[in-house]
């Protein structure tokens, strides 16, 4: 479902089950926590989310320690212990450190019970100290053979499940109520690049152009030391190759991540020119990462709203740019469905404008790419009113208006690619 609907699906997948695991903590409903538990560390094992969410709940189970903090530690630990050790084992070892130091402050405050013995002696604490040295020490339990799972794994690479991985999730932000907009994306890393010498190691470039291009950064209104960093990486790249290896080096995520693709998009609009290096690197991010293809969109739509306010060179260009990521299947047609094509009062001079300049870019390629690129819309019931505007918009606007480019016969693979309800590509 995360593949077909996106990220947002699964992310509220886990605040739903953190909510529940809380609620049925504080009724202390041992069989209910048990299989919450294992739902989460399930959604683990095949690529939901990153180990470090999991990571986070042990270490707030192991500073209460309580029998049943004991209990739902066993069954993670039971489920996927071996694969949290083989993903950090920093983290594994920061855990176990934990857990020693909090079995130590039991033992010494712990009382004596009817039967002679203390509470920290219980069975089911020492199976866990138990599962937790054989983790440690890298000894595999029988049960933790992963083969029944490679069925599931290999059917799960078909669908390319590891680009909806969610990272950098904690535990607290899951059950945060006032958790808005893509609070999945949300990240508190600190700037490592707010001086002039950080940003010249990591560009690659002396600090004297590394000045004259922060000074170009600000001049574009980059306001921020992430936004600078992005922008001279971005202009001082060999290549986009270069640009996405130095952009990955930065090291963001979350928020700061998001920054990435908008700076992509300012620098390219404000080319006089409209430059494809800009789609290139941005559809090589887009293919590494489905968070940033979510974040072009969100940004396309922004710079939407501004159409009747943006300068021509700005509006062409990011007709282009939306064209050419359409063309290269980065995005979809589903881009436009934020804009109502069909509706005249809507459809000011300057949207006219920018939206003819969109499909006409898209209808000036060869056939099968005008039939791919529109044929990804059909046969779609929630984009039916999409589909109207299209084509009515390229009749009004387009077609009607054609300068010698000889766009109809274009028009009709396209006309006939969105009544394809098979969805066979040519």
């Amino acid at each position: 479902m995360a593949c077909l609907v996106g990220v947002d699906f699964s992310a509220k997948i886990l605040a739903s089950i953190a909510k529940s695991f809380e609620d049925e903590y504080s009724k202390e409903d041992g069989l209910s926590l048990r299989n919450l538990t294992l739902l989460f560390c399930y959604l683990c094992i095949f690529g939901v989310t990153s180990s470090d969410l999991v990571y986070d709940l042990l270490s707030i189970l192991s500073k209460r320690l309580t029998e049943l903090d004991v209990s739902t530690v066993l069954t993670i630990l039971q489920c996927c212990g071996m694969k949290l050790r083989g993903d950090d084992p920093c983290a594994m070892k920061d855990f176990v450190l934990s857990i020693q130091n909090s079995v130590n402050d039991l033992k010494l405050h712990s009382g004596v019970g009817a039967d002679g013995k203390t509470d920290i002696r219980s069975r089911r604490m020492e199976f866990m100290l138990e599962t937790i040295c054989d983790i440690k020490n890298n000894k595999k339990r029988p049960k933790e053979d992963p083969s029944h799972h490679t069925r599931i794994k290999k059917w799960l690479q078909k669908l390319k499940a590891e680009d909806v991985l969610l990272r950098g999730l904690t535990w607290s932000r899951l059950l945060d109520p006032d958790k808005k907009g893509q609070w999945w994306l949300s990240g508190d890393v600190p700037s490592t690049v707010a001086k002039i010498e950080d940003v010249a190691a990591v560009i690659s470039k002396d600090v004297a152009e590394t000045k004259k291009l922060l000074q170009l950064a600000a001049a574009q209104r980059m306001n921020t030391d992430i936004r600078r960093a992005i922008f001279c990486i971005i202009m001082s790249a060999e290549d986009y190759v270069d640009a996405f290896e130095k952009l990955l080096r930065l090291g963001l995520s979350g928020k700061q991540d998001r920054e990435i693709i908008r700076v992509i998009v300012d620098c390219c609009l404000h080319e006089k020119m409209f430059n494809k290096y800009y789609t290139v690197l941005a559809s090589k991010l887009c293919n590494h990462e489905k968070n940033h293809k979510f974040s072009l969109q969100y940004c396309i739509w922004d710079h939407f709203k501004e159409l009747d306010n943006m300068e021509s060179s700005r509006s062409m260009n990011l007709a282009k740019l939306v064209a050419e990521m359409l063309l290269n299947f980065t995005l979809s047609l589903a881009t436009l469905k934020v804009v109502n094509l069909a509706n005249p009062v809507e459809m000011t001079p300057a949207r006219v404008s920018h939206f003819r300049m969109l499909f006409e870019t898209l209808l000036q390629k060869d056939d099968a790419r005008v039939w791919n690129v529109f044929t990804r819309v059909a046969g779609l019931p929630e984009l039916e009113v999409l589909r109207d505007g299209i084509v009515m918009f390229i009749k009004q606007h387009v077609i009607a208006e054609d300068s010698g480019k000889d766009l109809a016969s274009k028009f009709k693979i396209a006309k006939k690619a969105l009544d394809n309800t098979a969805g066979v590509l040519m």
